[in-house]
């Protein structure tokens, strides 16, 4: 009867536990699905339905976000362009969110897209910034319409290096959260709950003690990254892109690019984004360069001077006459 009475305790608190983790998570979900209502809108590309959100009024940057993102990443990446003055244009690349996924894309294919994007909204030239895996279209929209381009950033540019070493293998868990975390929200969810340092590890590319040993807000920060890629099942189609494209990175035409250039990356960033910005730095003619030591790729404690360098980068790009 003590056996029994203990087996039923046990699985009443299994129940229990279940049924508070099961209403825990279909709250998050739901949070998430409602942080991305009502923000975004859709335009017709040569390519299909492309998402794009807005915010500012200032004068325009096209702002494309990285693995793992949408219009959502984009706008929050560049809030500190918002607080400077911009009007950032934040698409959800081709496979994220609401964007179609044309078969056979390419970043060339997004690029034209970002195109297609600014006639529908009524700009003619635009400066552009791409994040991390983000950075291969971008640099294809300054090589294929060098017109509409007036400046690019490359920021922790998931990009080609020539003699690049090779990116550190996952531990079994981080290549765990990455086979199966990305195609399930539950599971992905789950694996914020109880691994949160092994997911900043595996998909922000940061050490995870560097986040704990940052300022509040900047920790704060990296959660809302990692939070924000919920629901991962609507980004799903967009991960499988860049794990074609960002994982192993084919050379781009970078003696082609026209239009200012800066390239930003963190000598600790775990996908060695660093070798690509000296590459891109190195191979457009009159480029920038800034690389700081720490701030993994999600720059941890380099938010403030980070964007403060681009800000001055795009408005002294802007002033510049007789480039295309």
């Amino acid at each position: 009867m003590i056996r029994r009475r203990a087996f039923l305790a046990l699985a009443l608190a299994a129940a229990a536990g279940a049924a508070v983790t099961g209403r825990a998570f279909r709250h998050d979900l739901a949070a998430a699905c409602q942080r991305l209502a009502g923000r975004s809108r859709l335009v017709n590309t040569r390519h299909g339905q492309m998402e794009v959100a807005e915010a500012g009024d200032g004068p325009p940057v096209l702002m494309v976000h990285g693995t793992g993102g949408g219009f959502d990443q984009a706008l929050a990446f560049a809030a500190p362009l918002l607080a400077q003055g911009w009007r950032v244009i934040a698409p959800s690349r081709i496979g994220y969110l609401r964007s179609d996924y044309p078969p056979g894309a390419t970043p060339a294919t997004e690029a034209d897209g970002f195109a297609d994007l600014l006639d529908a909204l009524g700009i003619d030239r635009v400066p552009v910034i791409g994040g991390s895996a983000g950075a291969q279209p971008a640099i294809e929209f300054a090589i294929r319409h060098p017109v509409r381009c007036s400046a690019l950033v490359a920021l922790v540019p998931a990009a080609f290096a020539p003699g690049r070493p090779p990116v550190r293998p996952p531990t079994p868990l981080a290549q765990a959260i990455i086979d199966h975390g990305l195609q399930s929200d539950f599971l992905f969810w789950a694996g914020m709950s109880v691994a949160q340092d092994a997911m900043i590890g595996a998909l922000l590319a940061t050490d995870p003690a560097l986040v704990r040993a940052a300022a509040p807000a900047e920790q704060v920060r990296a959660r809302a990254i990692l939070r924000d890629i919920l629901p991962v099942s609507a980004r799903a189609r967009g991960f499988a892109h860049d794990a074609r494209f960002a994982a192993d990175p084919q050379p781009q035409a970078l003696d082609r690019i026209a239009a200012p250039t800066l390239a930003i990356s963190m000598e600790d960033d775990r996908f060695e984004t660093a070798a690509a910005a000296r590459h891109i730095a190195a191979s457009v003619k009159g480029a920038e360069l800034i690389l700081y030591p720490t701030g993994g790729h999600i720059w941890i404690g380099r938010q403030a001077a980070l964007f403060a360098a681009v800000d001055d980068f795009l408005r002294r790009a802007g002033k510049q006459k007789g480039r295309p």
